[in-house]
């Protein structure tokens, strides 16, 4: 299997745009491309899938163990002729400071040869003592080539080439130029999700050809190493479904891990895709499934959609499962203020949010379980999950009751998360089945287990 791991210097280098560019030329030229992202990232995903033609799947040391990331790489790689794993931050950043956690540790384990990116804005020379040092700090590491982004011109890109050749053996396998064409807006929680993107398809086809034409494609997988992954273990058929569970897929929600869909099925659910902006019949389901995402962007088309919100309030009401994540939360609250507007949401839960300039929960989390709800997630009573949220929830009504106990991170109050009304669970973390935690099993159990009861 050939394997790449493209990091960068540090964030904000532009490295995202090149794995999708990589992505795509690959896939333009024929080739089965699996790409992967390190850490708890959803947005980026959306787009490398996109690029790819196949689901991206995460790889992450805070809710997988290393046995568990490799076998995730052979299994979801076996059927691939290019497996790209794109990075997160720095290659040495993570949030251990012995690098345990880092893009380095993950690249090493994966025996991934690196594909530097660095963002050449501001340098010449300078480039020389920067690839020296990432070279040479740790030994397990194998830089096998660098790209050179954001490059000014011919001479910038000629001055660039003569540091890296003069004072190093890595090859530079590409140049690519500032480009207004390489760009594309931002919102707080970085790129704006391809579900969202209008004409996201004919970006990816542009940045695939730019990169084609400015990278060295021939050297690039010159570089790569023929990486034998371990034996996945034969996974558990699928149980034949007998339970439906819809699931927001729209502009506004889009936020899911493709192995935790891929658990749904395993365990027996069929999921039914429901577009909260626009359907305005609530499909006979047995649960219900809201992710994250942005519904502040979407807030008026959700609130519009009142035949939709009034069904959700009235099942929820009459006791059907539903769990939440993050914007889910938000959407089964009162209202959503954002902007200096509040439009009102389905009113399931008794509180309002509001959407602030600033994080109000961001990174890892670690949650021990209270047994408020219905169903648990891990069986040792504690689980590791991540958040990242900008919206805070307030004016709760007294007396609500909480799944979750914050040992990490922020949740509701910097103590709390998880609300439980009735037979719904609605909490600002975002949930992957990994390790001990199966979240995914035993909410379909349970919704099992509720329609059985009032069959």
């Amino acid at each position: 299997m050939k394997t790449l791991y493209i990091s960068a210097a540090h964030k904000s280098s532009g490295k995202t745009t090149i794995s999708l560019g990589l992505a795509a030329a690959l896939r333009d030229q024929g080739y089965r491309v699996q790409s992967f992202k390190k850490g708890p990232d959803y947005i980026d995903p959306l787009w490398l899938s996109q690029a790819s033609g196949r689901p991206c799947f995460n790889l992450d040391f805070h809710t997988q163990t290393p046995a568990a990331i490799k076998q995730m790489a052979a299994a979801r790689a076996a059927q691939a002729d290019v497996a790209l794993i794109e990075g997160n931050k720095g290659l040495f950043d993570g949030v251990a400071v012995d690098g345990s956690d880092s893009n380095a540790a993950l690249a090493a384990l994966l025996g991934a040869p690196v594909i530097l990116v660095i963002d050449t804005r501001g340098i010449t020379r300078g480039i020389a003592p920067l690839l020296t040092g990432y070279l040479n700090f740790d030994p397990d590491v194998v830089i096998a080539g660098v790209i050179l982004n954001q490059v000014g011109g011919q001479r910038h890109e000629s001055k660039l080439r003569r540091a890296v050749e003069t004072y190093t053996d890595v090859p530079v396998v590409g140049a690519v130029r500032k480009n207004p064409a390489l760009l594309i807006d931002e919102r707080h929680l970085g790129l704006i999700p391809s579900n969202e993107m209008g004409g996201s398809h004919a970006i990816i086809q542009r940045w695939s050809e730019i990169v084609a034409d400015q990278v060295d494609m021939s050297l690039l997988l010159a570089a790569a190493a023929d990486v034998a992954f371990p034996l996945e273990p034969r996974p558990r058929p699928p149980r034949t479904a007998d339970v439906r569970i819809g699931i927001a897929r729209d502009a506004a929600f889009g936020f899911y891990y493709p192995d935790d869909l891929a658990a749904f099925e395993r365990a027996g659910a069929e999921l039914v895709a429901i577009d909260l902006t626009r359907d305005a019949v609530l499909p006979e389901v047995d649960g219900l499934f809201i992710g994250g995402g942005f519904p502040e962007t979407s807030m008026h088309k959700l609130s519009g959609n009142t035949s939709m919100r009034r069904q959700i309030r009235q099942a929820v009401a009459s006791g059907l499962p539903v769990y939440a994540e993050c914007g889910g939360l938000m959407y089964l609250g009162r209202q959503i203020s954002w902007r200096g507007e509040t439009c009102p949401m389905v009113g399931a839960i008794p509180c309002d949010s509001a959407m602030y300039d600033q994080p109000q929960g961001r990174g890892y989390v670690r949650l021990r379980e209270t047994g408020k709800a219905g169903w648990r997630s891990s069986q040792s009573g504690t689980f590791n999950a991540h958040e990242f949220h900008y919206s805070r929830v307030m004016n709760l009504a007294p007396g609500l009751e909480y799944a979750y106990q914050v040992e990490r991170g922020f949740g509701i109050d910097g103590e709390k998360d998880g609300i439980t009304v009735n037979n719904v669970l609605a909490c600002y973390a975002h949930q992957r089945q990994a390790g001990d935690n199966h979240w995914v099993d035993n909410f379909t159990q349970f919704v099992r287990n509720h329609r059985s009861k009032h069959d």
